[in-house]
Parts: structure tokens; sequence; C-alpha cells
């Protein structure tokens, strides 16, 4: 399995949903990465709400919970600062770097909306820029992250999408120690940095 594939495949599963089969895809890659590196981020009850569940049902489901409830919406700009002026800050420097790297998101999302940036790091990827990956994990996604994670833990424990963001707080949190080169197959179990073992994220419930 390579990165580029997962970060498209979480990219794909907190994205507004257009079909099952694409959701069902993303959902097995996720999955397998996380038995692999012996992650404990269950997604059944991601995977049991989509084979349940009709497009149209969880399209329905999908807009209640994240555009009309403030308290999990899917702009880490949100979670880190709410209406503070730093939020300006933050989105500027975020579409800065995008220009930088030459990265043109599709649609009129902004620029913090959490598909989008999990999409920028799958650009990143292809483009042989790990150390650029792994720097902007660290200093622009994993506090927004860890912060919708908690939302989700406190406000809808029961949301079928709160494995999938606890998912994405743990692989980028192994990404962020491990800083695999973008080429390298990932699924080991084992995080190694100069010959040194590493240890996992912290786990939580999810």
């Amino acid at each position: 399995m390579m990165i580029e594939d997962l970060y498209a495949s979480l990219a794909q599963m907190l994205d507004y949903p257009h079909d099952k089969e694409s959701l069902s895809s993303a959902l097995g890659v996720v999955r397998e990465y996380l038995r692999d590196e012996r992650l404990e981020c269950s997604l059944t009850l991601f995977g049991g709400f989509v084979a349940g569940h009709t497009l149209a049902e969880i399209q329905e489901e999908y807009v209640a919970t994240f555009d009309f409830n403030p308290t999990v919406a899917p702009y880490l700009g949100h979670h880190l600062f709410g209406d503070n002026q730093k939020k300006g800050t933050y989105l500027i420097t975020l579409k800065g770097e995008y220009g930088r790297h030459g990265y043109i998101p599709l649609g009129n999302e902004l620029p913090d909306h959490l598909p989008l940036i999990l999409r920028f790091l799958v650009f990143l990827t292809r483009g042989g820029e790990a150390e650029t990956r792994i720097s902007f994990i660290g200093l622009h996604v994993l506090p927004g992250v860890e912060k919708l994670s908690d939302s989700f833990a406190a406000s809808r424990p029961d949301s079928p999408w709160r494995s999938a963001v606890e998912a994405v707080r743990l692989i980028c949190s192994e990404d962020s120690v491990r800083g695999a080169r973008p080429t390298e197959p990932i699924g080991d179990g084992v995080l190694e940095n100069s010959g040194q073992r590493m240890a996992h994220p912290e786990v939580r419930s999810c």
C-alpha cells in the first residue's frame, strides 16, 4: 500500500459521498492499513452504515452531520480559532502553501476543508515532497484534526464519521513520526527512523 492511496481514501471517506462503491473501496484501504499497523480504530460503524443505507440516506446524514452541525464542521480553522482573526491568517497560510507547491484545488471549498487538505497531502506525495508533507502535517493538520476528533467524541459519539476522523488523526500522527518516503510501501506495523523503533501515536477509543 502506498501512502498516497491512504490519504486519497481518507479524503474520499470524509468528502460528500457520490457513490457507495467508492466509499466501500476507500474504507477497505484504510481498514487494511489500520490492521497492518495495529492501530486500534474500529471502522465497523462506518462500514455498517454505508452497507446498510442507500446513497441518498448516506448523503442526507452527511449533510446533517457536517453542514448543519458547526461543532463538527470539517473546517480545521473553525476548530483551531473559531471566529478569531487568527483563522483568517491560517486560511491565508494554507492558500499560500497550495500556491507555492502548484496545487490547484478543485471546486470552491475553503482551504481548511479537511478532504481538500488530505488531497494536498496526496499531491505532495506524488510530487516527491515527503519532507514538506511531514512538516505540513505537524504545523497545519494535526492540531485541527485533534480538536475535530475531540468535538466528535463530545457531541457526536455515535456518528459514523467519528471513527473516520479518528483514523485521520492516527494516520497523520504516525506519518509525522515515521517520515516515510512517499514511494515506500507502508503497513508493516513497525515505525523506524535511522534504525530506531518508534512508538505508535496515542490511541483513543473511537
